[in-house]
């Protein structure tokens, strides 16, 4: 459980313990009220959680933080214990009164009413009910008159069914369809397969009955209800919505993760905000500061979207779950169902996050800047169109031959029995790793590493092909080898201008040696798409800054080792240059001085003894560096507790801008015929488009989008085409019956055909 984005409470076995930054601060036993009180009264006097948000973790009202405090600094710690039994001198409440009290709330009278005729309070009559395990019935608290308020924005409340918006008519269903009930919760779903919802406010523009609702614990979302209006900023992103349905991320998160409400901002509109801040180039949830709530709460139907804090604390509460990689699988499926055909083909390949604070986290090397440093390894799965289908975040950094086995496993289980081939770099390079992965039924295919003999030019033939409609073109040599293991494979060889060969290394035998060699270098496509999400979504950007705790068994480098095996590496350095010097004393001996060998020897005695405690001196040192383990515990060698970056809520960050990145791929690919530099400026076009200002209208039981022309004529011309396109999948906004239909204006000619115009008199004198 959270209490904040710092702080949370974990429970096992009949334990608590009360966690700050990866450090736990107190521990208790479960049923222990006086260790758990004194745990709550230590959290608000250091300041790191609010007297509310310790109550709501801790399940209990604020005013029983504040007793405790109270009682803490009367007291000390004794006065937070409580004695067993009924407290001493307190009359017991008669079994009569109870049985009283029950019966007639069993008869619809109200507190007062009871309390009055029993003659008790009414907080003694809240009490007695709360021990009976009263509760209130949602519906019927609905079906209550709230009577009339003097603020026109409450009237709605006075009547139930007359309160709802004429849009949340249309999402609830037909008129004269269900109750109070039906006409909150929605009836019925749309043609994506979202739950209809309705909405008890009248104005777009102020929705505080569904706030009010939501404060009162009866609304777990709310409904989308659009207001009118004229150059709305990043309207054009509601084009993504056809391919935001498609997959099916909403529904998914619905079936991972349940429901977050009751609240206002709930699930569905958590995860559509943060998709729609990805696609409006929105990198971190600071971003919101710059822009206008009221313009982004246009684009997904409500008065106003959430802000900085309150989307961090929907991604905390989120995190919270620990459900991201259940969520990041179903993705993957819904993907693999809907694209199958793309997945004859798997780029493998880690990206490496560099980390910049102050925490202790393991370090791996960073190819950009050829250092090691704190650094987090996300394994990325991209389909043969270069697009993710899904990623894996570790904390160990291991090199992709040791991650590449569990990483093909969690592809295993999304595509059953079927082979794929799996392309990596260099960085997989294993003849036992390529045993395996044959066994388990995968093809590979990536770069030799190390030396290998190169062939000859004659050896070489030029091939020619077009392949994806693209035209390629290679000199290629086609040959088996036998790794060092004995297992065989097929080689390709591709022989470059300047004269360079590049050796690719392959178990499929049924593709031409042309399709191999393209097939292999298209691996560039991811990491292009690495390259695009890091400048155009801040892959690499930190959303927490908390950590948990690691493995403290994981084996990592030993540092002493690492120390003997330079002390060898400069041992055996020192005898390779004594040895030189001694073979060059051997070369310039005169022979008319020391004609034999021993006479040598004799006269540079010293060289020798030298060479000798050399040799010894190495022999001691490798005997000590065998005796040291290479690798050992992270706990050994590591003062305090060991931790890593919380990866949760990166997590679900990445999945988001993996389906902004799908989305806005689909709307690539249905510009491609109707802009012909869509190759070099396809995705520019399309950031310009979802940036686009265009004028929102509800009529007719469509959401009508009419955008802006763009810059320049035929960019405005692909534009209305792929609006076209989009229209032509007739998908409704998520949670209404409102179908999207989008629209150009036409733009405004500034041109003057001057060649009609009659002559102007000019009025300039010479």
């Amino acid at each position: 459980m959270f209490i904040n984005e710092r702080c949370q409470i974990r429970a096992s076995a009949g334990w608590r313990a009360v966690i700050y930054g990866g450090i736990a601060l107190w521990h208790y036993a479960a049923t222990d009220r006086t260790e758990e009180a004194y745990a709550m009264v230590s959290l608000v006097e250091r300041s790191l959680a609010l007297q509310k948000e310790i109550a709501v973790a801790f399940g209990c009202d604020v005013r029983t933080v504040r007793r405790d405090q109270r009682r803490y600094e009367d007291g000390g710690l004794s006065a937070l214990g409580r004695p067993w039994g009924y407290p001493a001198g307190k009359a017991r409440l008669p079994e009569s009164r109870r049985e009283a009290v029950e019966r007639q709330k069993a008869e619809g009278k109200s507190n007062r009413e009871i309390g009055s005729q029993i003659g008790i309070s009414e907080k003694a009559v809240r009490k007695i009910l709360k021990r009976l395990g009263y509760k209130k019935n949602v519906v019927e608290q609905l079906e209550l008159p709230l009577g009339k308020s003097a603020d026109s924005k409450l009237s709605g409340l006075a009547d139930v069914t007359s309160g709802v918006s004429s849009q949340g008519a249309e999402n609830a269903g037909e008129s004269g369809e269900g109750g109070a009930d039906s006409k909150l919760s929605g009836s019925g779903k749309n043609v994506t397969g979202y739950e209809l919802s309705a909405s008890l406010d009248s104005d777009p523009g102020d929705r505080r009955v569904d706030r009010l609702l939501a404060c009162m614990g009866l609304l777990d979302d709310a409904a989308p209800v659009f207001r009118e209006g004229d150059k709305v900023p990043g309207a054009g992103v509601l084009l993504t919505l056809p391919a935001i349905a498609r997959s099916g991320v909403l529904e998914t998160a619905g079936a991972v993760y349940g429901s977050i409400g009751p609240a206002f901002y709930g699930l569905r509109t958590t995860i559509l905000a943060l998709i729609m801040m990805a696609l409006l180039r929105i990198r971190r949830p600071e971003g919101l500061k710059e822009r206008s709530p009221e313009d982004l709460g246009r684009i997904i139907g409500l008065d106003r979207a959430p802000e900085v804090k309150t989307l961090r604390r929907k991604l905390t509460q989120l995190a919270g779950y620990g459900r991201a990689i259940e969520f990041g699988r179903e993705l993957a499926r819904r993907r693999m169902d809907r694209h199958g055909q793309a997945m004859g083909f798997l780029y493998v390949d880690g990206h490496v996050r560099v980390y910049y604070g102050k925490r202790r986290i393991p370090k791996t090397h960073v190819a950009q800047k050829r250092l090691c440093l704190p650094a987090t390894t996300d394994y990325w799965v991209n389909d043969k169109l270069g697009e993710p289908l899904f990623v894996v975040t570790e904390e160990a950094h291991q090199g992709l031959v040791k991650m590449l086995p569990g990483v093909l496993e969690e592809v295993r289980g999304l595509i059953g029995t079927r082979r794929v081939t799996v392309v990596f770099d260099r960085g997989g390079w294993s003849p036992k790793l390529f045993a395996k992965l044959s066994q388990e039924g995968f093809d590979l295919m990536t770069y030799r590493k190390g030396r290998f003999r190169h062939l000859p030019r004659r050896r070489f033939v030029r091939c020619e092909a077009v392949i994806e409609g693209k035209k390629v073109s290679y000199l290629l040599a086609d040959q088996r080898v036998r790794l060092k293991n004995g297992f065989k494979l097929r080689q390709v060889t591709v022989l470059r201008e300047d004269g360079r060969q590049t050796a690719i290394i392959t178990s499929r035998e049924d593709l031409s040696d042309i399709e191999v060699a393209h097939r292999m270098f298209k691996r560039w496509t991811q990491e292009n798409f690495f390259k695009y999400l890091l400048e155009e979504f801040a892959l690499d950007a930190l959303v927490d800054y908390s950590t948990e705790p690691g493995d403290p068994e994981r084996l990592v480098p030993n540092p002493v080792r690492a120390k003997l095996d330079a002390e060898v590496k400069q041992a055996r350095a020192e005898l390779e240059h004594l040895l030189a010097q001694y073979g060059l004393a051997v070369t310039e001996n005169p022979e008319r001085l020391r004609r034999t060998v021993r006479g040598f020897k004799i006269a540079n005695a010293g060289a020798g003894g030298r060479i000798e405690s050399a040799r010894e001196h190495l022999k001691n040192l490798r005997d000590r560096q065998k005796r040291v383990p290479a690798r050992v515990p992270i706990q050994s060698i590591t003062e305090g507790e060991v931790v890593k970056l919380a990866v949760e809520r990166k997590h679900i960050t990445n999945l988001i801008k993996m389906i902004a990145y799908q989305a806005e791929g689909e709307l690539l690919r249905a510009v491609e015929p109707h802009y012909r530099r869509s190759a070099d400026e396809g995705r520019t076009l399309v950031q310009n488009a979802l940036a686009a200002t265009g004028q929102i209208k509800v009529a007719d039981r469509e959401l009508c989008v009419i955008l802006e022309p763009l810059s320049s004529a035929h960019r405005t011309k692909a534009l209305a085409a792929l609006c076209d396109t989009v229209n032509a999948d007739a998908v409704c906004f998520p949670a209404t019956k409102l179908r999207l239909r989008f629209e150009v204006k036409e733009a405004k000619s500034t041109g003057r055909n001057l060649e009609n115009q009659p002559a102007q008199p000019s009025n300039r004198t010479f």
